[in-house]
C-alpha cells in the first residue's frame, strides 16, 4: 500500500449550508437557567458541538429559543456545561499573521480561524455529553406520566445504517439513534416521548417508529415520536457562526411556530398553523409550517412517514384519511411552484434536478482531486526546503519562521504551484455553491413529492387496517400533540 508522506493533519470540516442564529437577538443577553423542576422533567434539550471548532453560535441560540418556548420544567445540557467559553462567533475582520493563516489554511484547514470564542450565554445545567444525555433521559423517563419532549440541536453524523446515525455531542462521543431507542425501549411505561432533532442525517432517529431503531421488530410497546429536520442520508441547515446568517434552520422555524410566529419571530395569523382548527398549535403543525415555509436544502421527516414507508402497501385499493398537515403541503408547495394539479410534473422536475445534482456532485470530485493533486506538489516544493513548515509544533517551527519569513512569503508570492493550488480550491468552492444553489432548489419539490406520497400510502395501509394501521394512528396522535 502507498501512503502519502505529506498530508494534512486534519480534513477540513465543512457545513453544507448556513443556519439561523436570528432570534433572541443571537442571545444578546444571558438567559436565566432553567429553574429545576417541581415535579417530573418536562422536556430535555441537549446540543452545541463535540469541541469549539464546531460549537456555532446558531446552536447556542437554538437551544435558547428551545428553552423559552418550552418554558419549566426542563433540563437543559450545553457543550462543555455552565462554564463553557468555546460559543463560536465570526470575526468579519482578518486577524493575526497573514503568513500563518496561509500555511494553517495549506497544511492544516479547520473551521473557526475566522472565528472568535466567547463563553456561553446559557445557564446549562450540565454539560451535553453523550453519556450525561442519556443518564438524563434515563432518569426523567423514570417520572411521572405526562409526555417528555427530547429536543437536539447538534452536528450529525451519517452511519452505515440509518439505526447507526447519530448526533455528535461534547467531547467527541456521538449519541446513536440505536442507543436512544435502547434507552427508550427499557424504560418503565407511561410516559410518551416525542424526539426533535435538528441535525444533518436526523431523519436516522425516524427509526425511533420501530423497537430497538430496527424495522424488523415492529413497533415498540410504548407511545414514542419525532420529528426531524432531514432525511436520514441528507446534510441540513443550521449551523452557523455569523449571528446575522439570513437561512433559517429547521429548529429556529419549527420552535417559533411552536409559539405562533414565523421564522423571523413576526407574529402569524392562527389559521396559518392551527390546521386542524382545535385551537392549539400542535408539534406536528410546527413541524408542518417548516415544510411549507423552510428555503433550506431540508427535506423534514417524521416517525408517521418512515412508517408508512416500512409498512404500507407498495399498490393495492386506497381508503380516504384525514391528513390535513399533508394537504397543508401539497396546497402550499404546488401554488409556490406553480404546480397546482400536477402532481407529475412535479415529479419530472424532481428527477431533472437530481440529475444535474448528480453531475455537480461529479464535478465537485473531478475539482477536488485536482485540488488534492495541487496541495501535494506545492507541499513538496515548499518542505524540500523548509522541512517544519507543516508542523507549528514542532521545536524549529518558529525559528524556522522567524529567520525564513521573507523567502518564505516571496516564494508563495511567485510560486506557480501556489497559485495552482489557490485556483483548484477556488474551483472547488464555486462548484460546492453550484451544489448547494441545486439542492435548494430541489429541496421544495422533495417535499411536495413526500407529501403526495404520503397520502397515496396512508390510504394504502387504511385500506389494509390492521395492526399497522393502529400503529400508525398511533404515531400520528403522539406527533399532533402539543406542548
Amino acid at each position: 500500500m502507498v501512503t502519502h508522506p505529506i498530508r494534512r493533519r486534519r480534513p477540513a470540516f465543512k457545513i453544507a449550508l448556513v443556519g439561523a442564529a436570528a432570534g433572541l437577538a443571537a442571545l444578546g443577553t444571558a438567559l436565566a437557567a432553567p429553574a429545576p423542576p417541581t415535579g417530573p422533567v418536562r422536556w430535555i434539550a441537549a446540543g452545541g458541538g463535540t469541541s469549539p471548532e464546531y460549537n456555532q453560535v446558531s446552536l447556542e441560540a437554538d437551544l435558547g429559543l428551545a428553552q423559552e418556548v418550552f418554558g419549566p420544567g426542563g433540563r437543559l445540557l450545553f457543550a462543555g456545561g455552565p462554564d463553557s467559553h468555546g460559543v463560536q462567533v465570526l470575526d468579519r475582520a482578518d486577524r493575526g499573521d497573514r503568513l500563518l493563516r496561509q500555511l494553517a489554511d495549506l497544511f492544516d484547514p479547520r473551521g473557526g480561524r475566522d472565528a472568535r470564542y466567547r463563553a456561553t450565554r446559557l445557564r446549562p445545567q450540565d454539560a451535553a455529553t453523550a453519556a450525561g444525555t442519556l443518564d438524563h433521559i434515563r432518569a426523567a423517563l423514570r417520572q411521572g406520566t405526562d409526555p417528555l419532549t427530547l429536543y437536539f440541536a447538534a452536528h450529525g453524523q451519517k452511519g452505515k445504517t440509518p439505526r447507526d446515525n447519530a448526533v455528535a455531542l461534547w467531547g467527541g462521543w456521538s449519541l446513536e439513534a440505536g442507543d436512544l431507542a435502547q434507552a427508550l425501549d427499557q424504560a418503565p411505561p407511561g410516559r410518551t416521548v416525542r424526539a426533535v432533532v435538528t441535525s444533518c442525517y436526523s431523519g436516522g432517529f425516524a427509526e425511533l417508529a420501530f423497537t430497538g431503531a430496527d424495522p424488523s421488530r415492529g413497533a415498540p410497546k410504548g407511545d414514542r415520536c419525532g420529528f426531524f429536520s432531514t432525511l436520514w442520508d441528507r446534510e441540513a441547515s443550521g449551523c452557523d457562526a455569523d449571528p446575522e446568517a439570513r437561512e433559517r434552520g429547521y429548529g429556529l422555524v419549527f420552535l417559533n411556530a411552536l409559539r405562533g410566529r414565523d421564522q423571523a419571530g413576526q407574529p402569524l395569523p392562527t389559521e396559518a398553523l392551527d390546521l386542524d382548527g382545535d385551537g392549539r398549535i400542535s408539534l406536528l403543525e410546527a413541524h408542518t409550517r417548516v415544510r411549507v415555509a423552510s428555503k433550506s436544502i431540508d427535506v423534514p421527516t417524521t416517525t408517521s412517514e418512515r412508517w408508512l414507508r416500512q409498512v404500507a402497501p407498495g399498490s393495492g385499493a386506497s381508503a380516504a384519511v384525514a391528513l390535513p398537515e399533508e394537504d397543508a403541503v401539497v396546497e402550499a408547495l404546488s401554488r409556490e411552484l406553480g404546480l397546482t394539479g400536477r402532481p407529475d410534473a412535479a415529479r419530472a422536475q424532481l428527477a431533472a434536478l437530481d440529475g444535474q445534482i448528480a453531475r455537480a456532485q461529479r464535478r465537485i470530485d473531478e475539482r477536488g482531486r485536482i485540488e488534492q493533486g495541487a496541495y501535494y506538489r506545492l507541499a513538496a516544493e515548499l518542505l524540500a526546503r523548509w522541512p517544519v513548515l507543516d508542523d507549528p509544533w514542532h521545536p524549529d517551527f518558529h525559528a524556522t519562521l522567524t529567520a525564513e519569513r521573507a523567502d518564505i512569503e516571496r516564494h508563495l508570492a511567485q510560486s506557480k504551484l501556489y497559485a495552482e493550488y489557490r485556483a483548484a480550491v477556488n474551483d472547488v468552492g464555486r462548484a460546492r455553491l453550484e451544489a448547494d444553489d441545486l439542492e435548494r432548489k430541489a429541496a421544495p419539490l422533495h417535499r411536495l413529492v413526500r407529501a403526495l406520497d404520503n397520502r397515496v400510502l396512508a390510504g394504502r395501509l387504511k385500506q389494509r387496517g390492521g395492526a399497522d394501521w393502529q400503529a400508525y394512528q398511533r404515531l400520528l396522535a403522539c406527533e399532533r400533540g402539543g406542548l
